[in-house]
């Protein structure tokens, strides 16, 4: 069946019958039903905000009361909030675009440079990407309470707790180093043809 026609092989689309055209539409149409789940993204990211703020009032007020590493600790929770933050919105905006509907903000002047060029692979190079910092921070606050044999919140660091974020932050390093390499072989194969 080709990608480009919804029509079955042999028969041109004013060929299909009218259950063919209203499956076929029917099918088209249902790509709207994730528009609620990148809303709840929306109210997922507000949510952030809110302790974003919380954590950034805590950080201002307790400044001349604190130490520095407690002050390091909450820059990094608050740099983590970001790079979450930044994920959700390649996810809201990028798999709307993507997967939804087109946004047609392309002559926008606030339009992020990256979603001229956006599609699967691109994504999820970036979700890899964002996914690597992300683990990155929690596993430098794992290094940084590594001595006291407690995280933040009073949680005992095990052993086992630091290979298992080794392991994982591992993990993420080869699959976004696979997704390059499977999407460079891609865009090669694409140009060939």
């Amino acid at each position: 069946m080709s990608m480009k026609s919804s029509a079955m092989p042999g028969k041109l689309p004013s060929q299909q019958s009218g259950f063919q055209r209203a499956l076929a539409g029917l099918i088209f149409s249902s790509r709207w039903l994730q528009a609620p789940l990148y809303f709840g993204l929306i109210v997922s990211q507000c949510i952030y905000i809110y302790h974003f703020l919380i954590d950034l009032i805590h950080l201002v007020s307790e400044a001349s009361t604190i130490s520095e590493n407690e002050i390091m600790l909450i820059v990094l929770g608050l740099i983590d909030v970001v790079m979450i933050s930044n994920l959700l919105i390649m996810v809201i905006i990028g798999g709307y675009e993507t997967f939804v509907s087109r946004l047609r903000m392309d002559d926008h002047p606030d339009s992020p440079e990256w979603l001229s060029h956006v599609n699967a692979n691109t994504m999820k190079i970036k979700l890899a990407l964002a996914l690597i910092g992300i683990s990155s921070i929690h596993l430098l606050k794992t290094f940084i309470f590594i001595d006291q044999g407690f995280d933040q919140e009073g949680h005992k660091i095990s052993e086992a707790t630091v290979m298992w974020q080794v392991i994982i932050h591992v993990t993420f390093l080869v699959s976004a180093i696979a997704l390059a390499y499977t999407s460079k072989l891609a865009q090669g194969i694409a140009e060939e043809a």
